[in-house]
């Protein structure tokens, strides 16, 4: 099996996308889970551009890694000096790795506008830069900044960058589309003839500017390119770096590359998930592979085909990068739907099909008055052990009151009682906080926490709001989704009112019921 090097660049090219933000420690917890993962080289950062990236330099050197190497990043030497006199070349030298990724310019059009300098001195500066580094025991990965961009304009002078740094000793000659506008068959092209001009083992580092990075990723590899680089979940500049999440299952799954070794792909979801959660940023639900809508089945047919064999809406086993299979329940399901739902909970349901098709005409008619359940599984399970005769919610409620104060120029507040029985037992609490659903929050907690200390463990870290119908105005329903979490697994539970407070209840609630259901406090 042929051996594709992967080279992670999230710790650097990743967090120049907007809104991203890692703070040294955050690299640090990233770059063990990538080695975990089985990635071959992670791109660290750039020491000499700013004290963050030095200091991930000097932490991570205590660290021990099982496969990756970390490398650094920067340019060439600046024009018209000795490389040895480079403040940024000297700084890799004092960043402690082994491995530095360097770019340089490939463009004439860059190296005379940008650069101002000629033709001959930035051969010159991509010459002295390796040769320099590797008397220092350094090795170097050349990444050919704008070189397809370079090719078209130029080919005889893109191809003598590339040659002069293989002549100097470069590892692998990187070709970078910059700019993110590269066509497939331009990309397959061009690392051939590369290979062919230089004799030299040829990478590619792609951008998505016109959503072909994975494509044009794969191509090269097609062409004969041996290292890819990319960043985890597409994360990057503008609108991104190609996406090793859907690159890497690509090119061993289904043209039989080894990426990370054997067995490792299997964690690849939870690694792309990971990687979002310390960057702050959710993870689409679409997206291929690990979204958790990757394997999805809402439309009854659909569901009915997957249970007689998933290959024929699948074209992967979702085991196999350690996704999961998911059947949606909505106003577009069937028995089958149904069927899985009550296996995969392991639930008691009556196999009676007429009870089973009254059921699910209940969820469509919930459906459509403004639930769905596809988003709020933990409400779906606690409904369906309702119409089984199985639920016991663990407290009713007798009333609730809910107030929103503000006195003169002082921020809003909110204050919230609820009176609410457990068995025969009732107790009446009140509790504020910054709105009223944050108040009513509270108050349940405190009058159930007494009953159910298990429920401090419980927190809530997302809510949203929609509205169904704007033509309604401020008298339309809303739909309120709750995800919680205990710190061991998370569930998402829904209301919908034409009142914001009474949905919020209903979400909170079920919430709440999921969480004793979870801990064997009812049945």
């Amino acid at each position: 099996m042929e051996k594709i090097v992967i080279y992670d660049t999230t710790l650097r090219d990743g967090t120049q996308g907007e809104g991203i933000s890692l703070s040294v420690q955050d690299k640090l917890n990233i770059a063990r889970k990538l080695d975990a993962l089985g990635v071959d080289f992670i791109e660290g950062g750039w020491p000499g551009s700013n004290p963050k990236d030095m200091d991930f330099f000097r932490e991570v050197q205590g660290v021990s890694f099982n496969h990756a190497k970390v490398v650094a990043f920067g340019s060439t030497r600046r024009a018209h000096i000795e490389a040895k006199d480079d403040v940024n070349l000297r700084a890799f030298v004092a960043s402690g790795v082994k491995f530095v990724t360097i770019f340089g310019k490939s463009w004439d059009f860059h190296v005379k506008e940008a650069l101002k300098v000629s033709l001959e001195e930035n051969l010159e500066m991509i010459k002295s830069s390796i040769e320099y580094l590797r008397s220092e025991g350094i090795e170097v990965f050349y990444d050919a900044e704008h070189f397809f961009d370079g090719y078209k304009n130029n080919p005889g002078y893109a191809l003598e960058t590339v040659k002069t740094a293989s002549e100097a000793g470069a590892l692998c000659l990187v070709l970078c589309d910059t700019n993110g506008g590269s066509l497939p068959n331009e990309v397959e092209e061009v690392v051939r003839v590369v290979r062919k001009h230089t004799g030299a083992e040829v990478g590619i580092h792609c951008h998505n500017d016109g959503e072909l990075a994975v494509a044009n990723s794969l191509m090269a590899v097609s062409g004969g390119a041996v290292h890819v680089q990319g960043t985890m979940n597409g994360l990057g500049e503008r609108c991104g770096n190609a996406n090793l999440v859907s690159i890497i299952p690509n090119l061993e799954l289904k043209l039989g590359y080894d990426c990370l070794g054997e067995g490792n792909i299997v964690h690849l979801t939870d690694t792309a998930r990971y990687v979002n959660e310390v960057a702050n940023i959710a993870l689409a639900n679409s997206q291929p592979f690990v979204g958790q809508s990757a394997f999805a089945h809402k439309a009854g047919i659909h569901v009915n085909a997957v249970l007689k064999d998933p290959r024929t809406y699948e074209h992967i086993v979702p085991e196999a990068v350690g996704n999961v299979r998911r059947v949606l329940v909505s106003e577009l399901s069937g028995a089958s739907n149904l069927q899985y739902k009550i296996e995969e909970l392991g639930l008691d349901f009556p196999a009676d099909k007429k009870v089973q098709q009254q059921f699910i005409a209940k969820i469509k008619e919930m459906e459509y008055q403004g639930y769905q359940f596809e988003g709020a599984e933990g409400s779906f399970e606690l409904l369906l052990k309702k119409e089984a005769g199985e639920f016991d919610s663990g407290f009713r409620l007798e009333s609730f009151h809910v107030t929103a104060n503000k006195r003169g120029g002082q921020p809003v507040y909110s204050e919230a009682s609820v009176k609410i029985s457990v068995g025969d037992d009732s107790y009446h609490t009140a509790a504020d906080g910054n709105g009223p659903v944050a108040a009513l929050d509270n108050a349940i907690r405190k009058a159930l926490e007494m009953f159910y200390p298990k429920l401090k463990e419980m927190h809530l870290v997302d809510y949203k709001v929609r509205v169904l119908d704007a033509r309604d105005a401020t008298s339309a329903k809303v739909r309120v989704l709750i995800e919680s979490t205990d710190g061991d697994s998370s569930w998402s539970t829904i209301g919908v009112s034409t009142d914001i407070i009474e949905a919020s209840w209903i979400a909170l609630t079920d919430s709440i019921s999921y969480k004793l259901l979870k801990d064997g406090k009812v049945k």
